[in-house]
């Protein structure tokens, strides 16, 4: 799987794809993200998103935030090319929702966009707060702020808008690239995150309901 992608985004010319943000080697956020791997590579979905024992929450969040922040720019990155503004002049996940673009800075009203414009805006805002030592603070003494928690709901409401828009307007492309098991075992383990960790209010799943019932809850 990886390979295909690694070619695919070797020949895109799509800017939404953002360099990996990862920890330093040594620093506790660095162990709880191999610790994370390890129980992800187990195959054991549910355990792996399970806080591990005498760990702090937000610095598990922090960790996995950026797992999955990398991990969706890869998933969408494989098929930017075909997310274009004529094939996807909105960003929606089917007739019934359609998502606009603001960001309370810059983009205060919120506006219409196309799909490729509203993922680099994400991408973009996603690595910036990320990258923003007042929210991500580097150094293991300094303290998240006291609405860390709040930021990261918002971060993953608008991450699972990219998983309802790909299912939704680019799944057959999936399934022709031979990667649709490996997109439903990113989105189960995606889901059972955010569900562990009441990060995105049900509401804001509808889009993919009828998906999550079929895919996820069954074996959850």
């Amino acid at each position: 799987m990886a390979g295909k992608i690694r070619d695919i985004l070797r020949g895109s010319k799509s800017q939404t794809f953002k360099p990996k943000k990862s920890f330093a080697k040594g620093s506790k956020r660095h162990e709880l993200h191999k610790q994370a791997k390890a129980t992800l590579g187990s195959g054991n979905l549910q355990a792996a998103v399970k806080l591990p024992d005498s760990e702090d929450l937000d610095e598990w969040l922090a960790v996995n935030t950026v797992d999955f922040f990398n991990q969706i720019n890869l998933l969408y990155g494989s098929i930017s090319e075909f997310c274009t503004p004529e094939s996807c002049a909105q960003m929606s996940a089917g007739e019934c929702y359609e998502y606009l673009w603001a960001n309370g800075d810059k983009i205060k009203k919120p506006i219409k966009c196309s799909a490729p414009q509203y993922m680099e805006y994400l991408m973009s805002w996603v690595q910036e707060t990320l990258d923003d030592e007042n929210i991500l603070p580097s150094r293991v003494d300094v303290p998240f702020p006291k609405n860390f928690q709040t930021i990261v709901k918002n971060l993953f409401k608008r991450l699972f808008r990219v998983y309802a828009h790909i299912y939704y307007s680019h799944f057959q492309k999936i399934v022709s690239l031979g990667e649709e098991a490996h997109l439903n075992t990113c989105f189960k383990h995606f889901y059972m995150f955010i569900t562990e960790f009441k990060l995105v209010d049900p509401a804001e799943m509808a889009p993919l309901q009828d998906l999550i019932d079929r895919l996820v809850l069954p074996s959850s």
